[in-house]
């Protein structure tokens, strides 16, 4: 049996980025299912807009149906306050014992790591699967992966060409072709962001 990939966003919206971390995830034999995990609060970000909870989680549903492996994962709207990592790790752990998790993470996010609450904690938790995005600067990212594995970081890495897309991209610009066909329908049918 393989991993469970937890793949946890804001996806303020879902956008051709995750999308292609979804393909790869679900391409690869390691990976028996994924769990598509929007935040309720991120503890990282201060967004300048948000949609309701259930127009994002409405988004993810539409994405979730075109893959196989992929499940819907709301597990973060079950408690209050912020959603750390760690915290949702070890509830889930704590929810399927029987599950071997990897956490999926962009090479943006990844840099950043040593910034993650309890960060130490969370990496003898479970394995990390990196994405090396476009927009991290390759030298930066490889000396994270030396000096993280050095810490006792098991990570997979997945050489995916993933496109240098964030959520921030498309509420800048309203760009139909930054997301997916079925969630930018959605967003004009709901007039969210400001699409009409």
């Amino acid at each position: 049996m393989g991993y469970t990939a937890i793949f946890g966003g804001t996806f303020n919206p879902f956008h051709n980025g995750h999308y292609e971390m979804l393909k790869a995830l679900e391409c690869d034999d390691s990976i028996s299912e994924i769990f598509v995990m929007p935040d309720r609060i991120p503890p990282h970000k201060v967004c300048d807009y948000m949609p309701s909870d259930s127009d994002r989680i409405e988004m993810c549903k539409l994405i979730v149906s075109e893959f196989s492996k992929a499940k819907l994962c709301l597990i973060e709207f079950e408690r209050e306050g912020k959603s750390y990592s760690y915290d949702t790790v070890l509830e889930l752990q704590k929810k399927y014992p029987d599950k071997d998790f990897v956490f999926v993470c962009g090479g943006d996010m990844f840099v950043y790591f040593p910034k993650w609450y309890r960060y130490e904690e969370l990496m003898e938790l479970l394995p990390f699967y990196v994405f090396t995005r476009v927009s991290t600067e390759k030298t930066e990212f490889f000396e994270c992966v030396k000096q993280f594995g050095d810490m006792g970081m098991r990570i997979i890495l997945n050489n995916a060409v993933i496109p240098n897309i964030s959520s921030t991209d498309f509420r800048n610009s309203k760009n139909a072709s930054l997301i997916p066909q079925k969630v930018y329908d959605y967003i004009k049918e709901k007039a969210i962001y400001g699409v009409r």
